[in-house]
Order: structure tokens, then C-alpha cells, then sequence
């Protein structure tokens, strides 16, 4: 909703330009809204924030330079004016769950309708979370991995979690441990399969709810 005639401030964060084009177009259609400005990077929308105010963050999940998980967090204690909405094609479960732990009021995917994003983000200016239905419908659902048993894991695979969730990337941690980058994705695989998961975001939050990091 409009507040004195001010216009919600947005700025949105996706490494693909035709996503930011497409959200950007939209939104510019309204006359609630305004693009404060657009980001490929979550170190862009970060230093940008340090200069400027902005009411709303369209974060993407899976960003060059880390992921959005850790952004949120960042923004949510430096900047707690500012709500932060994931926009994302990610519907694992514990990546929703770590969003909203780390701040965020709404969790959309990027297959949502013109009229679902307005809904949405005027109802997280309301103070609200905010979430696509296919988002609600797995939150809803009974959190089957509590019942799986952690996985066993050996000492190299430690090791290779351990960097990933750092953010080092595969030539950096074969560089590390002295050994050759296919063994790393070799391992990487391995991970991937033995948590059930299908990309290193949703691993390292797995990882981190089980304990082992």
C-alpha cells in the first residue's frame, strides 16, 4: 500500500538479465513501484544498500558470488528496514526454510503471475509473508527429513563439505587438497547422492541441519 504518496523502492537481484528485464518491466508498469536498481551480483545489491535506502530485495537464490541464503542474512542485520523476498526456481524445503530463518518475509518461484508478484509484495509492505502456492503446499507437507538417518561421510568428504560450505569452488579445493579436480567433482557427486540432494545449496543447508557443519 501507498504511504504518503511514496513509492515502494525495489531492487532486484538475479544473474540473468532477461529475468531482471522481465521483473523490471512489470513492476515499472505500477504506479506503486519504482526500481531503485538492478543487480547480477549480491555484492552489487549489498554495496548499493550501503548508499541507498531500498523498502524491497527480489533475491535470487543461486547468485555468482554466493548464494542467497547467506545474503538475506546480511541484509536482514545490517539493513532490517529493507524485506527481503527470494525469487527463486529452487522449492527445496530447507533452502525455503532457511530463508525465512534468515529473515526473508516472502519466498516466490520465478514461474509466478504478474498479479501473484503485486499480491505478494503488497502484502509483505503489510507486514505479511508471502508465499507462491507450490511454496505453501510443500511447507505444509510433514518434513520427511528428520526421519533419514545422517549420512556417514569420510574423512575427505569432510573435508570437501567443509569448503563448500565456505564457498570455495572445485578448482580452488583441488588446489587446497593436493588433489585433481575430477576427484573433487567425483566427491561432489558422492555428497549430492548420499544427501538426497540435488545442488550444493540444498547440500550445505542439509549439512548444517544434520550437524555436520
Amino acid at each position: 500500500m501507498l504511504h504518503n504518496n511514496h513509492k515502494i523502492s525495489i531492487a532486484i537481484v538475479d544473474d540473468h538479465p532477461i529475468v531482471i528485464q522481465g521483473f523490471r518491466s512489470l513492476l515499472e508498469s505500477s504506479p506503486l513501484y519504482e526500481i531503485a536498481g538492478c543487480f547480477t551480483t549480491g555484492g552489487e545489491c549489498l554495496h548499493f544498500l550501503q548508499q541507498q535506502k531500498v523498502d524491497i530485495v527480489l533475491l535470487d537464490i543461486t547468485l555468482p558470488d554466493g548464494n542467497g541464503v547467506h545474503f538475506c542474512a546480511t541484509i536482514n542485520e545490517h539493513y532490517p528496514d529493507t524485506i527481503v523476498v527470494a525469487l527463486s526456481n529452487l522449492n527445496e524445503r530447507s533452502i525455503i526454510s532457511q530463508m525465512f530463518r534468515n529473515g526473508a518475509k516472502g519466498y516466490l518461484l520465478k514461474n509466478v503471475s504478474a498479479q501473484e508478484l503485486l499480491d505478494a509484495l503488497n502484502t509483505v509492505w503489510e507486514g505479511k509473508t508471502a508465499m507462491s502456492l507450490e511454496i505453501k503446499e510443500i511447507m505444509q507437507q510433514p518434513d520427511l527429513n528428520t526421519l533419514q538417518p545422517v549420512p556417514e561421510l569420510t574423512k575427505r568428504e569432510k573435508q570437501i563439505l567443509q569448503l563448500l560450505a565456505a564457498g570455495r569452488k572445485s578448482a580452488a579445493i583441488a588446489e587446497e587438497l593436493f588433489i585433481s579436480p575430477l576427484t573433487v567433482k567425483t566427491h561432489r557427486a558422492t555428497l549430492l547422492h548420499k544427501f538426497q540432494v540435488s545442488n550444493i545449496v540444498t547440500l550445505v543447508n542439509r549439512a548444517k541441519e544434520t550437524g555436520l557443519i
